[in-house]
């Protein structure tokens, strides 16, 4: 063989030889994950919203992922004894999933945090959580403007109560703008927060769909509207656009965190993310999600990150509006 067929082939055979590595290496990383089971802790008992899509995405990326997944739950602390549980898990199969109202407030709340929030590293946004507006039913309004209106007329008769301090700073920014003044009432549980509703104790309140939803339906509690920038399917409730209070608007954001000492790679991020994606498109899957109040909403670690940054920035305004500044 001529001299230079020998080198064309021999370079030809080389380039094969890298394209094939090229293969193999580029996603290894995503390839090589999960090694072992993985694990999302959720800051909520067990029912709740996010309790039920972890345990769905768990299923499904089980056989994706060919590796258990579990899901374990560690209510407390306004999520901060699950979010202590990854950080001390040092692990990179193991991730927090929930809302990440469990977190964007707690600058508002202690002192000094008892994490390290540069710990705190998106991996995919999953969901939004459907947050209704409820009243008495004995109230009488059909409106959350009618509401608001009604407040208006009698200053200092009206109580309120949300879940997360998200919410509770949102509201009160918007109290105070609109000049109302309204009673802001604090829980330890929901239960007597929807008792309270129900007798009238509090003439609004703004809590997860899945948890005032068995009182709604029994008739015991109307609801006006929901926070979230969509309508929720299945619901014949405007948005809190929709009903004219732009100023009310939240999202419940829940998804996947990881703790960025645990060294989760990038490829495995990514992988996550795509699984995620693929996982809450399945009709049986979405619809189980929507049957639980929750809008598919998902996300790439990147995507999920503007979201949050969003959420923290739309927070820091109204509690600068508020003269409440973080406690750090």
């Amino acid at each position: 063989m001529h001299t230079k067929s020998i080198a064309r082939v021999a370079l030809n055979l080389a380039a094969m030889a890298v394209a094939v590595l090229a293969v193999h290496i580029a996603p290894a990383g995503a390839q090589t994950w999960p090694q072992k089971p993985v694990k999302f802790v959720v800051p909520l008992g067990p029912g709740s919203g996010a309790d039920i899509g972890a345990r769905l995405l768990a299923d499904r990326l089980t056989g994706r992922w060919g590796q258990p997944v579990v899901v374990e739950n560690r209510p407390g602390a306004d999520g901060v004894v699950g979010i202590n549980a990854v950080i001390a898990a040092k692990d990179d199969h193991t991730f927090f999933y929930g809302p990440t109202s469990t977190f964007v407030g707690h600058p508002y709340l202690h002192s000094k945090l008892p994490y390290d929030a540069t710990e705190l590293q998106p991996v995919a946004r999953v969901t939004s959580t459907v947050v209704a507006l409820a009243v008495p039913a004995s109230l009488n309004v059909a409106s959350l403007k009618e509401l608001l209106a009604l407040a208006k007329q009698q200053p200092g008769k009206f109580n309120w109560a949300s879940v997360t301090t998200v919410t509770d700073i949102i509201f009160a920014g918007y109290f105070k703008n609109a000049g109302l003044d309204m009673t802001h009432i604090t829980y330890k549980d929901t239960v007597s927060a929807i008792n309270d509703l129900v007798e009238s104790r509090i003439q609004l309140y703004g809590a997860a769909y899945a948890i005032v939803r068995s009182q709604a339906q029994g008739g015991r509690i109307k609801l006006l509207a929901v926070t979230n920038r969509t309508r929720a399917p299945g619901l014949d409730l405007p948005t809190a656009v929709e009903a004219g209070v732009p100023e009310m608007s939240f999202d419940g954001l829940i998804g996947l965190i990881a703790m960025r000492s645990a060294g989760v790679s990038e490829a495995a991020r990514a992988r996550i993310a795509a699984d995620v994606k693929a996982v809450v498109a399945e009709p049986t899957v979405a619809e189980r999600l929507v049957s639980t109040a929750q809008l598919i909403n998902p996300g790439t670690a990147e995507e999920f990150k503007a979201s949050i940054d969003e959420q923290a920035a739309h927070l820091a305004a109204i509690a600068k509006q508020l003269g409440v500044k973080p406690k750090q």
